[in-house]
């Protein structure tokens, strides 16, 4: 929702920071790896138990993941830089709570955390394949289905989880439950995608 509605107000930081690196000579996919080990980075922060400099580090890899693909546009994009991008983002986020998991072994906590990783597999299938079977464009290189939690929203509730780890149950549910709304929300938009 927020990458959505919100992108223009911080679109212009993204441009420069793009136009910079590319500048500097640095390419998309370049800037895709350094913020995937940035992403890594902030899960041993949390599990090391660092959790305000874990989620600052966080932030951080998830800017320049939205500077890469915005380098992307401005040169020349590649399909294999979308894959490196998408899967990438999915190991950071599976980092975290793995971080999270090993901090917090109770077999409730684990239930949560195993929840909450079967309701994002099920939110990103669904917009994943709208976007290989849609032909509708979109300022990325495939269809983006908007829902109540994309990229920005999981950066938040992420967030919450390692900042308030003594409320770990609350936000897991919270989190699980913006998924599978997400989820309902883009299968229900791909029944009238696919069905028009």
């Amino acid at each position: 929702m927020l990458d959505t509605h919100g992108r223009a107000a911080v679109q212009p930081i993204i441009s420069k920071t793009a136009h910079y690196l590319l500048k500097i000579g640095l390419s998309a996919n370049q800037v895709t790896y350094i913020a995937f080990f940035i992403g890594i980075i902030a899960s041993i922060l949390v599990y090391f138990g660092y959790p305000v400099i874990g989620v600052a580090v966080l932030w951080f890899s998830g800017f320049l993941d939205a500077v890469d693909g915005s380098m992307a546009r401005k040169s020349k994009s590649s399909s294999w830089g979308t894959v490196l991008d998408v899967t990438f983002d999915r190991v950071v986020e599976a980092g975290i709570l793995i971080a999270l998991a090993l901090r917090h072994p109770d077999p409730h906590v684990l239930m949560l955390f195993l929840l909450l990783a079967i309701s994002i597999i099920f939110t990103m299938t669904i917009f994943l394949t709208v976007g290989a079977l849609s032909e509708k464009e979109s300022y990325k290189s495939f269809y983006y289905q908007p829902g109540l939690a994309e990229r920005t929203e999981g950066f938040i509730l992420f967030s919450l989880l390692v900042l308030f780890q003594s409320h770990l149950v609350f936000w897991t549910i919270i989190f699980i439950a913006v998924e599978i709304t997400t989820g309902i929300q883009r299968l229900l938009e791909a029944r009238r995608i696919f069905k028009s």
